[in-house]
């Protein structure tokens, strides 16, 4: 699977202006398409339920009536597909962040050094098409932010959520501020936050410190 590209520059301005002083994105991105797919095959039965009433329909206003119901289909899958353009998943140096909604813009977000617990999963359809679930657990969990669903490029996004949540093992994402050190796991002895309670790398869970 091909690694995606953090840039930086390309940061939408629906985005940008929920930014900080001093906060640096790290990455920007949308739902997979595949949150799409299965409005998309109901506005295509649509389609064949609505040629196929047609042809034993005699009546020109019954259908019209019909074609008009299958417009509205379609406008429901446009108005879809314009909240799936404007909703982006975004990693800062300082948190994550779920910014979504058309008409009604809401932005939800968890401070990086509030997660406790960051759990990766993929159904066999999300491996075919190349999408997964990230479960964040904080304390007092926003449920807005508890499953973020259907995110492209999974495993590599769960990867780099942990390289900030545990920047002082590998500091990828060297942010300049005071670094928790935290405890070792147990198991594979590697640094993790006091607070964890699943260690990322061994996936051993840990008793409360």
């Amino acid at each position: 699977m091909p690694r995606f590209s953090s840039i930086r520059d390309e940061v939408p301005a629906s985005v940008n202006k929920y930014l900080l002083p001093g906060e640096r994105q790290v990455i920007t991105i949308r739902q997979h398409p595949a949150v799409l797919l299965g409005r998309a095959l109901l506005v295509l039965a649509g389609l064949a339920i609505a040629g196929w009433l047609s042809s034993f329909v005699s009546n020109g206003t019954a259908r019209l009536v019909i074609w008009i119901l299958w417009v509205i289909l379609v406008l429901w899958l446009v108005a879809k597909v314009w909240s799936w353009a404007v909703y982006y998943f975004v990693l800062t140096s300082k948190r994550i962040m779920l910014a979504q909604g058309v008409i009604l813009r809401r932005v939800n977000f968890i401070p990086l050094d509030k997660v406790t617990d960051v759990e990766f999963r993929q159904s066999q359809t999300g491996r075919l098409l190349g999408y997964g679930e990230l479960e964040v657990m904080t304390p007092g969990q926003d449920a807005a932010l508890r499953h973020i669903r259907f995110l492209p490029y999974a495993e590599q996004m769960y990867l780099e959520v942990c390289g900030m949540l545990f920047r002082d093992t590998g500091e990828p994402y060297d942010t300049g501020e005071p670094k928790d050190t935290g405890r070792r796991c147990p198991e594979c002895a590697m640094e993790i936050p006091a607070a964890a309670r699943l260690c990322p790398y061994c996936r051993t869970r840990l008793a409360p410190a």
